[in-house]
């Protein structure tokens, strides 16, 4: 079979320099690949002329749809998907992780993107800055889709879920994607691809397929293109500081190999529930993937007392490891992804055995499999006992099963010994010492992208030491790359540009399509809550009648919520308080009575009022004062589907002179139809 690239609306299958891809087990050629005869810089081109318009077209929440959409029909597929990734040397359940976790991933995304983004095209950051005394200058920033391609480079490793946790950000910032798989298993992320494309649910342009060389791409990349990468540091670094990456200042963002560490607690003796969980998590993270994972743990740290409790307890453990043919339902741990990273793995093992003993490894029995067929590397536990003059396993890599057991005599030469990882994407601790834990994170944290700890209350529920989640980042520091991806948001981020803008709040309130306080207001003669979604315009704003706030209503609420304070209760105390010199009224009476000022009662377009953002109390409110009502359309974002939309209302509460007492945004649930007496 030959690999075909995606290029310009069409598959390209290159006739010249073909790589033999190979089946992890039997070694027997399965596919071929190359990209010879690609126009890269045409590859480009239909990114950035076809793909981003149409992208930039939909507004956040459209692309939302497009995510959920194509999870729900990759997941319709899955089965597929696991028959081809056997070859690449995964079971059942490291296929689990790079396929189900590429699909949750997408799944993810699409719902932050209806809950924590707008329905629109523009994307506010922040808050309004005030630029002038008089309110008619202000500034906001917002963010955009950057209007070049997204390149990514991925790692063999996680053929699908490599795919997919850089698409789905990227997709959804608007921006259109060229994926360059590795090549050793891109067999696999063509299949997936090939279902990408075949589904239709992408527009034209947004994701393009490179299955070999990138050629000459990198030199015709400009500065609205970005580059995310994931391998190794050197080619990271190499890729880095190619001529136009610098002279173009294009966007690379990098997650790289690195010396991931984990740590058992000083307080983590033998038999307690850390100790346990310590061992199955390292054994855990040796075996999955065979330990090809960029945040496997390479080097254990545990107190010196223990460190032979521990290598008993896993090499018992890794001693039940059934080793073979990825397909057999008995099997645990496959092989390497291909011949040439088990030479790779085996020479890195000889470099960390000049400082550390082999303590488990080297030779296993086989289930299924012939060891001079496949890529295979047997788990492989190595002890340094002399980790403070050793340099090797602070810096050498076995990018396979191994790991190396380190003993400590303090928390501060544990903390010592990770950190001269010089920059790693995790690090666990597995401790029910609250004390150790905080003095563990403080001086981990600035050489670690993710740090998880683990004790005996929540073991049961930690989803493990190497496991990315799309709401937190996944990246880290130094050798780690410096980069971040996922976390929510934060990975949409690296595909808008965000720009700061300055002008009069009108202008602003157009350009965002959020009303901001100073904007022009706009009356109907028409209640607001009257008219349903569709007929309600930004700025749309009610003032309502006065109310006099009177002792009585400050005793009756009192007595009526059980909050009787001394500052609504007690005149004698209140007045020593040097804030309100006298009785003063609930805040929360305020919001009440504001309420009672501007909401209308008949049965209509609002559905529900879910909650309040934003409630500050600017100014006491003492009996005689007289309050009334600012009501003003800031927002509005339709659900899709759900024949409703969400209303944001910016409510000012002021005073008899016109002072704000108290300002916050209403959030209301508002019928897309016209109901009741509309």
């Amino acid at each position: 079979m030959r690999l075909g690239s995606y290029v310009a609306g069409g598959w390209h299958r290159g006739d010249r320099e073909l790589q033999p891809l190979r089946d992890a087990t039997t070694g027997q050629v399965i596919a071929e690949a190359s990209s010879a005869g690609i126009d890269f810089e045409g590859v480009l081109a239909h990114a950035r002329t076809v793909g981003g318009p149409a992208l930039r077209r939909l507004t956040f929440h459209e692309r939302a749809a497009q995510l959920k959409a194509l999870a729900k029909h990759l997941t319709e597929l899955k089965e597929e998907f696991y028959t081809l990734s056997f070859a690449t040397g995964a079971t059942r359940a490291d296929s689990w992780v790079d396929i189900d976790g590429g699909i949750g991933t997408l799944f993810a995304y699409a719902s932050r993107g209806v809950r924590e983004l707008p329905d629109a095209r523009v994307y506010v950051d922040g808050e309004v800055e005030a630029l002038s005394k008089s309110g008619r200058f202000v500034g906001q920033h917002v963010c955009v889709p950057r209007e070049g391609a997204a390149l990514h480079i991925n790692a063999f490793n996680f053929p699908v879920w490599g795919m997919l946790e850089k698409l789905a950000p990227t997709l959804l910032a608007g921006m259109p994607a060229i994926v360059k798989p590795a090549t050793a298993t891109a067999y696999l992320t063509e299949l997936v691809f090939r279902r990408i494309v075949e589904s239709g649910l992408l527009p034209e342009g947004a994701v393009q397929l490179i299955c070999g060389s990138v050629g000459n791409l990198f030199a015709n990349l400009s500065g609205q293109d970005v580059v995310s990468f994931t391998g190794s540091a050197q080619t990271a670094g190499r890729l880095r500081s190619h001529p136009a990456v610098i002279g173009q200042a294009v966007r690379f963002i990098a997650e790289t190999d690195s010396i991931n560490s984990c740590v058992l607690g000083a307080d983590a003796a033998p038999g307690t529930p850390e100790f346990e969980a310590f061992v199955r998590e390292v054994v855990r993270e040796m075996t999955a993937k065979a330990g090809q994972k960029c945040t496997a743990i390479r080097k254990a740290l545990v107190p010196a007392a223990w460190l032979e409790a521990v290598t008993d307890a896993m090499r018992a453990a890794l001693a039940k490891v059934v080793v073979g043919d990825p397909r057999r339902e008995d099997v645990r741990m496959g092989p390497l992804a291909s011949s040439g990273q088990r030479a790779e793995v085996l020479a890195r093992i000889a470099e960390l055995r000049r400082e550390a003993q082999l303590v488990a490894g080297m030779t296993v029995e086989l289930a299924g499999a012939e060891a001079e067929r496949g890529a295979f590397v047997a788990p492989t536990l190595l002890v340094a006992r002399e980790p403070v003059s050793a340099q090797r396993v602070h810096t050498v890599e076995a990018f396979g099963p191994v790991c190396t057991l380190l003993p400590y005599e303090s928390t501060g030469e544990a903390m010592d010994f990770a950190r001269r990882g010089e920059g790693s994407l995790v690090a666990s601790v597995f401790t029910a010492d609250d004390g150790i834990a905080r003095e563990l994170a403080l001086g981990l944290a600035p050489y670690h992208g993710r740090l998880l700890f683990v004790n005996g209350d929540c073991a049961r529920d930690s989803t493990g030491h190497g496991s990315p989640l799309p709401g937190l980042v996944h990246g880290g520091p130094g050798r780690a790359g410096g980069g971040e991806e996922m976390g929510g948001l934060r990975g949409v981020m690296h595909y808008l540009q965000r720009t700061a803008v300055q002008g009069s709040p009108t202008t602003l309130a157009a350009i965002t399509g959020r009303w901001v306080r100073g904007a022009r207001e706009v009356t109907t003669g028409t209640h607001p809550f009257r008219r349903a979604l569709p007929e309600l315009t930004i700025g749309e704003t009610l003032y309502s009648a006065e109310r006099e706030v009177t002792l009585e209503d400050i005793e009756r609420f009192a007595h009526l919520s059980g909050d009787t304070f001394y500052a609504h209760m007690d005149e004698e105390a209140a007045r020593r308080n040097p804030l309100f010199g006298g009785r003063v009224a609930h805040g929360y009476f305020l919001v009440a009575a504001a309420a009672g000022l501007f909401v209308d009662p008949p049965y209509g377009p609002v559905l529900a009022n879910y909650g309040l953002d934003r409630l500050r109390f600017a100014k006491p409110v003492r009996p005689g004062d007289r309050i009334k009502v600012r009501l003003t359309c800031k927002s509005k974002t339709l659900r899709a589907g759900k024949g409703y939309g969400e209303v944001t209302w910016d409510t000012e509460i002021t005073n008899q002179d016109g002072e704000v007492v108290a300002s916050y945004d209403v959030l209301t649930m508002v019928s897309e139809a016209p109901v009741g007496g509309a």
